[in-house]
């Protein structure tokens, strides 16, 4: 079975419409048991997504709204988020079913990959320009958000360049603005902005400074571009990801001089470092538009979940959140009414959960590495992984490319599974089970053994330097046997594994794991299915299911 038969075509969804902004989306099938925004009052909490979209990004066409986000080393890439009211979101798709280079990303690349993107419609397409800090910055086009989208063109080459935003002029030019990865191009906290051509497919000169921000913005990064009134706008982070603020540069020229002005920092509201997003507006409703901003925070093993601001201009600046005290910087605001919309829309939310009952995997899942198509094979009623050999340098599962992996959707949530392993009888230790993966691991699993297969729990402290996992067997069990497995994540990441032979009655191991987030992610929730040795045939492990439901 080719994996593009199941994996995340983006194409399925294309509706019969061939312009975008009228298409239909479908919608999610089921709601989150964990965690919803919308409050069904008028109002909506936050985050909106309660889950790693870091960086996000995001354009209107018409009543629609369509963000992307960081990816990583994630695969599929460049998720593609829907709404109607940017409080209710459906996740509809991936740009990127592999990553480029190919090679390159079929061996685990943690914290490389896609950084801070950007997504714009402009006549009549989709563009999604990101950056990739080792090989430079790429752009994909598709005439509907759902895709397909184009294989990705390399608009500009180089090491550490990196956060791309276009804007299309009045006068017919183009620009790119940029920052900068200290890591790779050993410079950072300035800003850059350069010319494309028509197209808007490659960089034609070498561009200007237009904002360093060494002396009282360290760290800026992530620019967006717009422009409006007459003025160029760079909305930027400042400060760190963790700590920063959100400010907005402005000029008539498109080279600068650009003022500077701190919009939104985290006051009183106990939401760090507020910043890196997008600046959209609503679509008229009695001739009364609003603008809005979405951006993330960074809450550690839970990555970086996306927040909605309201936005208002004073004096052609831009005032984000409340702002109590009349200082022109906004505060976040945990608890808002719904933006204004020309009618009301229901609850929803990206998958979760996945009973595996169709051709296809959910959108939710994601690899550690470009995926081969031996990995995985959906069924009838079931997913099927086949054991796959880690590679030779591997020292644990943070360099295992086979682990199938989702986001953490909530603070506090519980995992369930249900599979039946069939190891090949010529193989010993062959694996398979549920993890809670980071820098830093946990997991529950079947190993299969000479006449025998035992119920292994174990952590892996430090696997991103290389680390041993220390197991502990906790029970011998029959191959082909029903087996449940359980994580229950509360809040803080703390993580207590178990398993049941009937799914009513669970065993716990007795111990808990603090989850760590991954290299610039939070921490994921998976399902693995390894063997040590190469040989012409695979033992396979049937899962039924894969649930997620409130703590």
């Amino acid at each position: 079975m080719k994996v593009n038969k199941y994996c995340w075509v983006a194409g399925a969804l294309l509706a019969t419409s061939a312009f975008a902004q009228k298409k239909t989306v479908s919608q999610p099938t089921s709601i989150s048991e964990t965690w919803v925004t919308d409050l069904r009052d008028g109002r909506y909490q936050n985050p909106v997504l309660h889950a790693d979209y870091s960086d996000p990004d995001a354009c209107r066409v018409g009543d629609d709204f369509y963000m992307t986000a960081s990816s990583f080393d994630a695969v599929p890439g460049l998720p593609i988020l829907h709404s109607k009211d940017l409080v209710n979101w459906t996740l509809i798709g991936h740009a990127l079913p592999r990553q480029v280079p190919i090679e390159h990303f079929e061996q685990t690349q943690h914290g490389n990959g896609v950084w801070a993107p950007a997504i714009r419609f402009h006549q009549g397409e989709f563009y999604i320009y990101y950056p990739d800090p080792d090989f430079g910055i790429y752009v994909t086009k598709a005439k509907n958000a759902a895709g397909p989208w184009s294989e990705p063109v390399l608009v500009e080459g180089g090491k550490g360049l990196i956060d791309p935003c276009p804007l299309w002029d009045d006068d017919g030019q183009v620009y790119l603005v940029h920052g900068w990865a200290g890591s790779r191009a050993g410079i950072k906290s300035v800003i850059t902005v350069k010319k494309m051509n028509a197209e808007g497919t490659k960089v034609t000169d070498a561009g200007a400074l237009v904002y360093d921000g060494h002396k009282i913005d360290p760290t800026v990064e992530g620019p967006k571009f717009y422009k409006r009134n007459g003025f160029y706008y760079i909305f930027a982070p400042a400060g760190g990801v963790a700590t920063g603020w959100q400010i907005v540069l402005r000029s008539k020229n498109v080279y600068g001089p650009y003022e500077r002005k701190v919009v939104m920092a985290e006051g009183k509201s106990g939401i760090n470092g507020p910043h890196q997003g997008a600046w959209v507006t609503t679509s008229p409703v009695n001739g009364k538009s609003e603008d809005w901003f979405l951006h993330f925070q960074d809450k550690n093993e839970y990555g970086r979940v996306v927040h909605l601001q309201p936005m208002k201009w004073v004096n052609d600046w831009p005032v984000i959140g409340t702002d109590p005290d009349g200082d022109g910087i906004g505060d976040p605001v945990l608890t808002y009414a719904k933006p204004l919309t020309a009618k009301q829309y229901p609850p929803a939310t990206p998958p979760e959960s996945d009973e595996f009952s169709g051709p296809a995997l959910g959108k939710q899942w994601q690899w550690q590495a470009n995926p081969k198509g031996i990995w995985a094979m959906p069924a009838a009623g079931f997913l099927r992984l086949y054991s796959y050999k880690t590679p030779a340098q591997a020292k644990n599962l943070w360099d295992a490319p086979n682990v199938l992996s989702q986001k953490f959707p909530a603070e506090a949530f519980t995992v369930t599974t249900k599979f039946r392993f069939t190891p090949n009888a010529n193989l010993s230790n062959e694996k398979t089970g549920l993890v809670i993966i980071g820098q830093s691991y946990a997991s529950i699993y079947l190993r299969s053994g000479k006449n025998k297969m035992e119920l292994v729990y174990a952590t892996c402290a430090k696997a991103a330097d290389g680390k041993p996992e220390t197991e502990r067997v906790l029970a011998e069990w029959k191959p082909e046997t029903d087996l449940y497995l359980r994580v229950k994540v509360s809040k803080g990441g703390q993580c207590t594994f178990s398993y049941s032979e009937n799914g009513t009655e669970f065993k716990t191991t007795g111990e808990t794991f603090k989850a760590e987030p991954g290299r610039w992610i939070g921490a994921k929730a998976g399902i693995f299915c390894t063997r040590e040795t190469q040989t012409n045939d695979s033992g396979y492990a049937d899962y039924d299911w894969f649930r997620l439901t409130k703590d």
